[in-house]
C-alpha cells in the first residue's frame, strides 16, 4: 500500500467512526415508501456516498408479505440503482421460485444503501460494511419497516442478521428457524410502534416472524454450489410454508 493510500484509508477510517447517520436526511412526515427513497437519494450519512454512484433503496410494494434484507448493493447494483440485479440477485430469484414464494409480494433492501469496494485497476471489489456503516445506515432501514407490514422478514447474511438481530446473533446456529418479530430484534422498541398518518399518530405493529438465512452470494462462493443453493431453498420454503399456513 502506497503512503497516499495509507493516508486515505485512514482518513476514511477517521470519517467512518464519525459519521452523521442517516437520521438528518429522513423527512419526518413521509408517507410512502417512494417519499422515503427520492430522499435517500441525496443522502450523505456516511462517507460511502462520496464513491459510490448513488443510492440503492429498496424495491417492491407496501403491501408486501415478506422482506428480503441482505447486505449492501454489489456492483450492478449500483450502477443500476436497484438491489439483487447482479449474480447473487439471479440465484436469489430462482431460489424464491424454487422455495414457491409469491416475487410480486417481495419487498427487497440492503442494510447498507451505498456500495463500498476497493478499487484494484479498473475493478471494484466489494468490501463489507463496517459496523459505523450499519449504524449510520440504520435508520433507513427502520423507515423502510415501519411502511410495511410484512408476514415474514427474511434476513440473508451474517450483516443483515447482525443489523437487525445483533452482534450476538450467528446464521449457522438458527438458519432456517422462524423467529418472532420483532420481539427478537436487537432493539425491537424500533419496529414495534408505525406511524398510520402524516399527523403523527402511531400503532402497534402486527406481529409477524423472522427467519435467517445465507446471502445468495454466499451459493457462488460455495466450494459445491449445488449443496448451498439447496440449502438456500430449504430455508426460503420454511418461509413460504409459515405464510400458507
Amino acid at each position: 500500500m502506497t503512503a497516499g493510500a495509507s493516508g486515505r484509508t485512514l482518513a476514511m477510517s477517521e470519517q467512518t467512526d464519525t459519521a452523521p447517520g442517516a437520521q438528518r436526511f429522513i423527512p419526518p412526515r413521509a408517507d410512502t415508501l417512494d417519499e422515503l427513497r427520492a430522499a435517500a437519494a441525496d443522502c450523505q450519512g456516511c462517507e460511502l456516498h462520496r464513491d459510490a454512484t448513488q443510492t440503492v433503496f429498496g424495491r417492491g410494494g407496501e403491501d408486501a408479505r415478506v422482506v428480503l434484507v441482505g447486505e449492501q448493493p454489489g456492483d450492478l447494483e449500483d450502477q443500476k440503482g436497484l438491489p439483487f440485479v447482479g449474480p447473487a440477485g439471479r440465484v436469489l430469484r430462482r431460489a424464491v421460485d424454487d422455495a414457491g414464494l409469491d416475487p410480486g409480494r417481495l419487498y427487497l433492501t440492503n442494510t447498507v444503501k451505498h456500495f463500498r469496494f476497493e478499487l484494484r485497476g479498473r475493478r471494484r471489489i466489494h468490501q463489507t460494511p463496517d459496523r459505523a456503516h450499519i449504524t449510520a445506515c440504520r435508520p433507513w432501514l427502520v423507515a423502510e419497516f415501519a411502511r410495511l407490514r410484512a408476514e415474514i422478514v427474511v434476513v440473508l447474511g451474517a450483516t443483515a442478521a447482525k443489523a437487525l438481530l445483533g452482534p450476538g446473533f450467528r446464521v449457522t446456529r438458527q438458519r432456517g428457524e422462524l423467529l418472532p418479530w420483532p420481539a427478537a430484534a436487537q432493539r425491537p422498541e424500533d419496529f414495534t410502534r408505525v406511524p398510520i398518518d402524516s399527523a403523527g399518530r402511531v400503532a402497534d405493529a402486527p406481529p409477524a416472524r423472522l427467519l435467517a438465512t445465507i446471502h445468495p452470494s454466499a451459493v457462488l462462493r460455495a466450494d459445491n454450489q449445488e449443496i448451498a443453493y439447496q440449502g438456500l431453498v430449504a430455508d426460503l420454503t420454511v418461509a413460504s410454508r409459515a405464510l400458507a399456513g
